[in-house]
């Protein structure tokens, strides 16, 4: 069978998950089982398809199919390396959240109701991961949103629900247009939609553009307004009186879309000059200031929240910083761990177990403190060594690789700086140790699978590196108040900045004003719901 006509074949995996939500919509009355089924059989359905296109992919390499196009622009789909990691974890990832969800909404009369939205959402973002035209990408990213918004507004009786649906819904629809500009950039200056020939063209013609300069600032600003980055993060802290399920596809999948975005057009990226330095200024300081916020939070929601927007961040950073391969790695380990870490919140037995965990006793000495630094210094130069990392040749990496250092240090600073025994430090410098290795040898399976769809990494520009320095020593000045302030918990200085930080600096009560979003009416289940009558003060 022609292989452009057996591409078209991944259409089955979205279009399964529409139908179910089409069939939802009948089905409101009626037994939910039969729904309940149907998604299960969707869903297993969906992990034997990624499977089956990633076997094809491994023995063909790129897979595409550009049926049903007009001026370039139409029904294509985008088969290789990059897709197919983001197409088998969307997969596992929606039977796990669809099985879990059978059982959490069970008794719940619109049940039936959130199954088919949840299948809705699933699907827009299937369709995200394998579009090859910048058609039906835009059409999917908008989908992503508008799914997503029905799930927000499930329980339109729930004011802060709304409030957080209604702020995600403006933010969203800003990142809309800054995406379609960027789009419309694209097709003006190569006069197609189609990704491959986009990306063979640049590749070539190997000089930056004005529109491509123009059409990569638009597509970071979508990215940046996708994933909930500074200041516009808000919405997404709020969005805890959904559903569970919601919570955990939300930040397992669809946050991912602007880390995504960034590496599926990596190729403008690279021939771009200032969107990279945008990309890692505004990464770089969300993730700062979103780890600072989460080290303060009591509610664990919120604190899962807060840590979604730092890892954002972070995966953003990396993409401007051309270690793609490592943020897509990132990225992907990210999704498993918070899909977990939303659908086992509701368990207290961690909590109990660490609640009788006598810690050894911090003895605040800086000596101890400078020589754990030292101590993940040469750990990670070791490893990076033996490995072969030329810091000079690939900055990317060993600027993250720094970052690594300083969550090295995390680690042993509390072993050596407190009364523990020795044996305890031993099994925390093998622990750091293990942690450095695993990235290295994660990166480089990622960047093995990945290379033929990414830019090789080039030298930093003269902004970059400065901007680069700065994050640095910001994030070195975190750590070591992070590893000194058990010691200084009296301090009244630090106890005002931890209320101040636990109200996430009130940035997000200033969003609140700037959009309004403190002003509606218990939402109607609509796309839009909400109509500016003030029912409460915003003092």
């Amino acid at each position: 069978m022609n292989l452009s006509l057996l591409s078209l074949f991944a259409l089955l995996a979205p279009l399964s998950f529409v139908l179910i939500s089409i069939w939802s919509k009948f089905q409101q009355n009626s037994s939910v089982a039969p729904i309940k089924k149907g998604i299960m059989a969707a869903a297993f359905f969906n992990i034997l398809l990624s499977l089956f296109f990633a076997i094809l992919v491994m023995q063909y390499g790129l897979l595409e199919s550009s049926k049903f196009e007009i001026l370039g622009l139409g029904i294509s789909l985008r088969l290789d390396a990059l897709s197919i990691i983001m197409f088998v974890m969307i997969a596992l990832l929606a039977f796990i959240v669809v099985k879990f969800s059978c059982n959490y909404l069970d008794g719940d009369e619109r049940q039936g109701i959130f199954m088919g939205r949840l299948a809705a959402a699933i699907a827009s973002v299937q369709l995200l991961v394998i579009s090859g035209n910048l058609a039906i990408l835009f059409i999917a990213w908008v989908g992503t949103s508008l799914a997503l918004h029905r799930l927000l507004v499930f329980y339109p009786n729930r004011p802060r629900a709304i409030i957080a649906a209604r702020k995600k819904f403006i933010v969203a629809r800003a990142g809309d247009i800054s995406l379609l500009a960027g789009f419309i950039v694209l097709y003006s200056a190569f006069g197609t939609g189609n990704l491959e020939i986009i990306f063979q063209r640049i590749i070539e013609e190997g000089l930056s553009n004005y529109h491509i300069e123009a059409a990569a600032m638009f597509i970071v600003l979508a990215a940046i307004l996708k994933s909930a980055q500074f200041p516009t993060h808000g919405w997404l802290i709020e969005v805890m009186e959904t559903p569970t399920p919601v919570s955990a596809l939300l930040h397992a999948g669809l946050l991912n879309a602007g880390p995504f975005l960034i590496a599926r057009m990596a190729f403008v990226m690279d021939g771009a000059s200032y969107a990279p330095v945008i990309l890692v200024a505004v990464g770089g300081f969300t993730a700062l200031f979103a780890s600072l916020v989460f080290i303060t939070q009591a509610s664990i929601k919120t604190s899962l929240g807060y840590s979604s927007v730092a890892h954002m961040g972070f995966s953003l950073m990396m993409c401007g910083l051309g270690v793609y391969a490592a943020a897509m790695l990132h990225l992907v380990a990210h999704s498993f761990y918070k899909a977990h870490s939303f659908l086992s919140s509701g368990s207290v037995i961690d909590l109990v177990r660490t609640s009788k965990i006598a810690l050894p006793k911090r003895l605040g000495s800086p000596f101890r403190i400078i020589v754990s630094f030292l101590l993940a210094l040469t750990i990670f130069i070791a490893i990076a060594f033996l490995w072969g990392i030329d810091p000079l040749a690939k900055f990317g990496m060993f600027a993250i690789g720094s970052i690594i250092v300083m969550g090295l240090t995390t680690i042993i600073a509390p072993a050596l700086d407190s009364d523990g025994p020795f044996k305890g430090i031993v099994k925390t410098l093998i622990l750091a140790a293990s942690v450095a290795f695993s990235f290295f040898f994660l990166e480089a399976g990622a960047h093995f699978l990945l290379h033929s769809q990414i830019p090789a990494l080039k030298p930093p520009t003269f902004i970059l590196l400065v901007l680069m320095g700065l994050i640095l020593l910001s994030y070195s000045a975190v750590i070591i108040i992070q590893i000194i302030s058990p010691t200084a918990a009296s301090n009244t200085f630090w106890w005002k900045m931890g209320v101040h930080l636990r109200n996430g600096c009130y940035v997000n009560s200033l969003f609140d004003r700037l959009v309004r979003s403190l002003y509606h009416i218990p939402a109607k289940d609509t796309i839009s719901g909400f109509k500016d009558t003030p029912q409460t003060s915003s003092k």
